[in-house]
Formats: C-alpha cells, sequence, structure tokens
C-alpha cells in the first residue's frame, strides 16, 4: 500500500455507539441517467427502449439526459439531438419535464429518510448521509444500503435506479458511486487507497473537468496513479490555489471542510425553438427571463446591482452586454435596463438580429440580502429612470403572490402569454433544485 500523507480530521468522540467504530463515515446515493429513468418510470411505452430528454423544443440542442439503452448504443448527454437521432433512427426524443424530476426528487428523498437522515441533497439527483455507530461497519453498512434500493424501487418505481457509494468521507463515497453503474454498490476503506483508485480516470474525479485534465497532462500527469504521487504543494501549484491540495487529502480519506459559498448571481437562458427565433419573439422569450429572475431574486430576498442579457445568433455570432442599477428587485426597474441592452444589441449587430437568435440569457449580478443591505434612496447611478422604488417592489412582491395561488402566467409582466406560450418553463441545473414557487414564476 502506498504512504498516506493526510491524516483524517473526523471526530467522532461524541458518538454515543460503546465500540470502536467501523471504515465506513458517509453514504452517497446517485441516481443513474435521472432524468431519462424518471421518464422510463411514468410512461411505460419507454421502458427498455434508447431514451434522450431535450431541454427545448428544437433539433438545435443537446441531450441533457440519456438513458442506458441509448448509452450503449453511443449517445450519451450532451450529444447533439441531430447527432442522436442520426446515430439511432428511431430513438425517443422526450422534452424535459422539469416539475416532474423535482416530484420524484422529493419523493425519492422521503424513501432514503426512512432509513438514514439526510445529511444535504447535493443536486437533483444527489443525496449524502453521514453513517453513524454500527452502521459504519460492512454488514450494517451493506443492509441499509440494500435496504434504501428497496425502498427506492417500491415507493418511486423499479425503473429509478441509483448507485450507492461509502467511504471515509463524502468525496471519496461520492467518487465510489462512479466506479459501477448502474445499480452499483461500492464500498471504500482508508487501507485500500490509493491503489483502490488507480483504476478510474481523471472525468471520474468531481472538480476534474476538461481543462483541468488537460492541466495535468501539460505537467506529464497522465494516470490517477501520477496525481496520487504529487506532493501537496505540488498539487496546489498546478491547481493555482488550496483547492488541489484539498483535492488530494480528500482522495486520501482524510474529511476536509467545504468551503462556504455565496450567491453571486441569478440566471436563465433558453436554447429558442424555430418558431421563436425572429428578434421580435427573441425579446419576449428574454423579457420573459428576465421577469423571472426578478422573481426569484425577491423570493430569495435579495437585491441586485447589475442586468446581463447574453444571446446566440442564428449565425454563430455572440453578443454580450450588462448595465449597473441603483440596488434593486422591481422587475419594472429590471426590464428597462433589458429593454435598454436590447436595443443596443440590435443596433450593434443588425444583419445578425435579421437572420435571427438561438439562444438568450439573463442573469443578475451584485447581490445582496436585503437585510445587509442599506439603500441610498437619493443614488439613482446617476440616471432617474433607474431609480430604486419600494412602491414598486411591493406591487411586485403582489403580483408573484397571484402567480403563486392561481399559476404561473397568470399575471406576465416580461411579456404576453400568447406571445411566450410554454416556453419559458422551469429549468434545472444539476447542482440546484428548484423551490416549487419557481414554477409559478
Amino acid at each position: 500500500m502506498g504512504h498516506l500523507p493526510f491524516a483524517s480530521s473526523m471526530d467522532f468522540s461524541g458518538d454515543s455507539f460503546p465500540g470502536p467504530l467501523g471504515p465506513y463515515r458517509w453514504l452517497y446515493l446517485d441516481l443513474n441517467s435521472y432524468f431519462a429513468s424518471v421518464e422510463q418510470q411514468e410512461y411505460p411505452h419507454l421502458r427498455g427502449k434508447p431514451v434522450i430528454v431535450s431541454p427545448a423544443p428544437t433539433e438545435f440542442t443537446v441531450a441533457i439526459a440519456a438513458s442506458y439503452e441509448a448509452k450503449r448504443l453511443g449517445v450519451k448527454t450532451g450529444t447533439p439531438i441531430r447527432e442522436a437521432r442520426r446515430l439511432v433512427p428511431g430513438i425517443h426524443v422526450v422534452p424535459a419535464r422539469h416539475d416532474m424530476y423535482v416530484r420524484y426528487h422529493h419523493r425519492i428523498a422521503k424513501a432514503l429518510d426512512k432509513h438514514l437522515p439526510i445529511e444535504m441533497a447535493c443536486s437533483i439527483d444527489e443525496f449524502a448521509c453521514r453513517l453513524t455507530g454500527t452502521q459504519t461497519h460492512e454488514a450494517k453498512a451493506r443492509t441499509i444500503a440494500g435496504a434504501i434500493k428497496v425502498q427506492i424501487a417500491r415507493d418511486v418505481g423499479p425503473f429509478v435506479r441509483a448507485s450507492i457509494g461509502m467511504g471515509p468521507n463524502k468525496f471519496l463515497a461520492k467518487v465510489a458511486t462512479n466506479m459501477q453503474k448502474p445499480d452499483g454498490l461500492i464500498l471504500l476503506t482508508k487501507a485500500e487507497l490509493p491503489e483502490r483508485l488507480y483504476g478510474l480516470g481523471f472525468g471520474d474525479i468531481p472538480g476534474i473537468g476538461r481543462a483541468m485534465s488537460r492541466r495535468l497532462e501539460a505537467v506529464g500527469i497522465t494516470t490517477m496513479a501520477g496525481l496520487l504521487a504529487l506532493p501537496p504543494k505540488q498539487a496546489r501549484s498546478i491547481w493555482g490555489g488550496v483547492q488541489g491540495e484539498r483535492l488530494l487529502a480528500a482522495l486520501y480519506g482524510a474529511e476536509v471542510e467545504e468551503p462556504k459559498t455565496t450567491r453571486r448571481s441569478i440566471s436563465h437562458s433558453h436554447v429558442l425553438a424555430k418558431a421563436m427565433r425572429a428578434a421580435p419573439n427573441a425579446r419576449a422569450i428574454s423579457r420573459r427571463l428576465a421577469a423571472k429572475t426578478a422573481s426569484r431574486l425577491r423570493r430569495l430576498d435579495h437585491r441586485a446591482r447589475r442586468l446581463g442579457v447574453n444571446v446566440r445568433f442564428v449565425s454563430g455570432g455572440r453578443w454580450r452586454g450588462d448595465a449597473g442599477v441603483q440596488a434593486t428587485q422591481d422587475s419594472f426597474l429590471l426590464l428597462k435596463a433589458h429593454d435598454r441592452l436590447w436595443a443596443q444589441m440590435q443596433a450593434e449587430r443588425p444583419a445578425e438580429c435579421a437572420r435571427g437568435l438561438r439562444q438568450v440569457s439573463v442573469w443578475l449580478t451584485g447581490l445582496q440580502a436585503i437585510d445587509a443591505l442599506a439603500v441610498d434612496l437619493f443614488d439613482a447611478g446617476g440616471d432617474p429612470a433607474f431609480t430604486h422604488s419600494k412602491g414598486r417592489e411591493h406591487l411586485c412582491r403582489a403580483l408573484d403572490g397571484l402567480n403563486q395561488r392561481y399559476g404561473r402566467n397568470t399575471v406576465n409582466i416580461g411579456a404576453h402569454k400568447a406571445a411566450v406560450g410554454e416556453y419559458t418553463g422551469v429549468k434545472i441545473a444539476f447542482t440546484r433544485i428548484p423551490d416549487a414557487p419557481e414554477f409559478d414564476e
């Protein structure tokens, strides 16, 4: 066994279990091909068939999920829809139903909670649970994992499968879920490190993406054995900061405290269907996205100081701009900023606008919690049109309440419902689980 340069910082001195603790301190559950498996569970005609989930009603986007039947035929997450149809004629392409995925998420959480308290929902399809007492020993840990899988099959459905990993820390438990899919169960102990990890690729390690893989290869590190042999100081140098040293420590089983994060932005984007690519239609969608970001801002009790717009044209070009506003959560003020940016974009890129737009994105930055923000009512940033208005904020909150009570688009600030149809529903980033009210915004 190789030398272990890191010692675990976990402290179980307060555990009420009188005997010695076992090697497994965390259980991590990773749902397999989650969106696609939910579709197969919900719709029997999709079971056993190659299925991909499309985020938008257009061929010019990519699959955000693929069933294992599709993966075996060479189609995976990120495969362009047109390419998937070429590779697998007759493949089932289903539209994303994000509200359904969130409902299933909560059903799975309820099933899991019958056996272990959930420490955190790490994403829409991942959960982490801390093990204590006898649960940290192999026999009990395996019994719990088996019971969780049976519970999910019973309460949620047999086509929603999960890989379970267990390890000395949460990070390694997550890594273990990548070692056997679908429906896997892998247990890792410190005594097996680092050799047990040698067969993995960089893509199996959370936090090592394509860019970092290229950086490692540039300095001659092409295998996990090479990565795990790095001195901590060199890992820090390659990563350009403490992240490299922290990741290496976690791979050796140390319980590394996760850095606290603060919300820096709120954003929404949409790939436009062919019918919505003309500039007036794209503008209506973009305004609706701006209104959705403002509604989320109010629900999170934050104000924003900048609004940005990013577009991708049918021609392949891009345009990006942003504008400052006085700290606000006022939809009307933010829409003014949006419209000014949109007019600027059309003036600068008239030919590309005439050919149409493929994607629009809107984001808010400069976020600050309301209780931490002192608004200067006499400073409008030099432009009276962008003056903060508490009265309008109260009006916007009242309109939010109508939508939450009577359904999305009951009151639509961003654009008329007829102009946007159902094109701006909630989308799920895998690391962010939408709150229920978001489906009414």
